[in-house]
């Protein structure tokens, strides 16, 4: 793993510098991008008010997008599963 260095990230015109390991930094941007693009579509809304209250509004509808994910990968998980169970049964035949 290699050494973290300083790297300056902008948000919403604000500069952030955050120690990042060099093969992490393009990561970093597109993480950095995307928060500011989602903490402006709000501020621009004009429903929240505050750059810290859009910040949590922002973090909380990631967290949100990122647990429906985890939750559909585990479905199809699932599915996937009973799928290649119910393949197996007819491959071996159902016992009369």
């Amino acid at each position: 793993m290699s050494q973290s260095e300083p790297v300056r990230i902008s948000i919403m015109g604000k500069e952030y510098q955050i120690a990042c390991p060099p093969e992490e930094r393009a990561d970093l941007f597109a993480s950095a991008t995307l928060v500011d693009e989602r903490m402006r579509e709000l501020r621009d809304g004009g429903r929240i008010v505050g750059a810290e209250r859009i910040a949590v509004m922002v973090a909380l509808n990631l967290a949100h997008e990122m647990l429906e994910c985890q939750q559909q990968k585990s479905g199809a998980s699932s599915a996937r599963l009973i799928d290649l169970a119910d393949r197996i049964e007819k491959g071996l035949g159902s016992p009369r």
